[in-house]
């Protein structure tokens, strides 16, 4: 079972989109200066489809995009609930993962990020990152970070 800890409207995530992220629990990634040290425990609430329906309810009007921020220790759940976002919504569908992996079904999300934080190599904003950020178009995945990092 999916868990949370919190979730919030932010607009830097996803480029050009109004997205609600949410914060998913239980990482297994311990990454090496991590901004969200909590995240690895096991906290928060279930990510129920009834919970992602009260989110929708609330912000649906507000948002254009859902975004699963970690899920790492089950992406078969992620995919899952992100198939259900699909079904209830016609808003995007975005997951951040700190692992270098994609989805078995990536028609399911409209926007990836993949890669792990590395102090030495900075985050999306660095022009030396490892992470990537991927929009998918038609089944195919196209490399969008230079939109975070000017390249």
């Amino acid at each position: 079972m999916l868990k949370y800890y919190n979730y919030d409207i932010v607009f830097q995530e996803i480029p050009d989109e109004i997205t609600l992220a949410v914060n998913l629990t239980n990482c297994p990634n311990c990454c090496l200066n991590c901004h969200s040290p909590h995240l690895r425990d096991d906290i928060g609430s279930d990510l129920t489809f009834d919970e992602v329906s009260r989110l929708l309810s609330i912000y649906g009007n507000s948002i254009t995009c859902f975004c699963f921020m970690g899920g790492d220790s089950s992406p078969d759940e992620v995919e899952i609930m992100a198939d259900y976002v699909h079904k209830v919504s016609d808003i995007k569908v975005a997951w951040y993962s700190g692992r270098y992996m994609f989805p078995k079904k990536i028609e399911q999300f409209q926007y990836l990020k993949q890669g792990p934080y590395l102090p030495e190599k900075g985050g999306l904003k660095s022009k030396n990152t490892n992470q990537r950020f991927y929009k998918n178009k038609d089944g195919k995945l196209w490399d969008m970070t230079f939109l975070f990092n000017g390249e």
